[in-house]
């Protein structure tokens, strides 16, 4: 019986370091994932003399021509309904029209490809999709933190429906039965906060679907106490920025002690800590509540992450997982 393939489509155009960087990260997936299949957006051109200078096998690719890029200083509805012939618009048709594809990889413009998966995979049933990202908790797993981005001003109903989302990304991913839900807040007592997470705590203590553990503090967001955690897209993307910036300012204070001292110890903790922090090696964001599973990595990713990121997508494939959609069949 020969293995089932999947197909995931990558926009190769609007990353920081370039399509070359893209492909060649592909190239290394191609070869470890045999189950994999990729179609590839962007400008054909190139995509075909770099994929056959990496040696692929060009029977696992297909290349759609899409020449011009939706960059980030582009207004995202507006480049999405102009730049018809670019690779972010014919990645969403080729996601939203061929049924083998099961999930899209982008580096480029975040808004665009929020937008962009709002006009062609969003599901009408939800409010508005959002953006999960999944950090490393202090006492050991992960952390989905929803909303990240996607939705800077939001409603107490947006909030409940990002905390079915995680809840469901957490069951489905890492297995977890009931999820720990916790709500971003500036204190732990039900009192605290502002008028959104007060309202929007009533409404998770009293949701049966869901496991609601109560406010979570800042410093204790990422501590494993919850699974989930939940807030608006601006506080979201605090947190996450945040958190890189002060993993990445620690890293760097232990590699010039290491430095100074001449104590090898330091230099090997801090590459301990890199590999673990670092982006490249937690894939990317996740966006929920589409008819396709859809992954944002990081803009100044690099080879590694579209190895990482492309595992990710095919992990949820094989189990079937779509994020708030009715779509688990055999």
């Amino acid at each position: 019986m020969s293995e089932k393939m999947f197909t995931i489509v990558v926009d190769t155009l609007g990353s920081d370091k370039g399509p070359e960087m893209v492909l060649t990260g592909a190239s290394k997936a191609l070869k470890e994932c045999h189950n994999l299949k990729y179609c590839f957006t962007g400008d054909e051109a190139f995509i075909s003399a770099k994929l056959k200078e990496l040696d692929v096998d060009m029977s696992r690719v297909k290349i759609i021509n899409a020449p011009d890029c939706i960059t980030n200083y582009d207004h995202p509805v507006i480049a999405l309904k102009q730049k018809t012939n670019s690779s972010l618009v014919k990645a969403l048709e080729e996601v939203r029209d061929n049924d083998e594809v099961v999930g899209f990889l982008n580096a480029g413009s975040t808004g665009a490809l929020l937008v962009g998966s709002m006009m062609y995979l969003h599901k009408t049933d939800l409010a508005r999709p959002a953006l999960a990202a999944i950090l490393p908790a202090e006492k050991g797993g992960f952390v989905c933190v929803v909303d990240t981005g996607a939705n800077i001003d939001c409603t107490s109903d947006m909030l409940v429906q990002f905390a079915h989302l995680g809840s469901e990304l957490m069951h489905d991913m890492y297995k977890i039965e009931n999820p720990r839900v916790g709500l971003l807040s500036n204190g732990a007592e039900e009192s605290k906060g502002n008028a959104l997470v007060k309202e929007t705590h009533q409404l998770l203590k009293v949701d049966k679907d869901l496991n609601f553990v109560g406010n979570m503090e800042g410093s204790n967001s990422l501590s494993g106490e919850c699974d989930v955690l939940v807030c608006d897209g601006f506080a979201g993307n605090q947190v996450l920025k945040v958190s890189e910036g002060i993993a990445r300012r620690l890293i760097t204070d232990i590699v010039k002690i290491g430095k100074k001292t001449g104590n090898k110890q330091y230099l090997e903790l801090a590459g301990q800590l890199a590999a673990e922090y670092d982006f490249n090696s937690l894939g990317g964001a996740l966006v929920l509540g589409v008819s396709k599973l859809v992954i944002k990595a990081h803009g100044a990713c690099n080879e590694n992450t579209i190895v990482n990121t492309t595992k990710m997508l095919l992990n949820l494939a094989e189990n079937k997982t779509i994020f708030g959609v009715e779509n688990k069949k055999d």
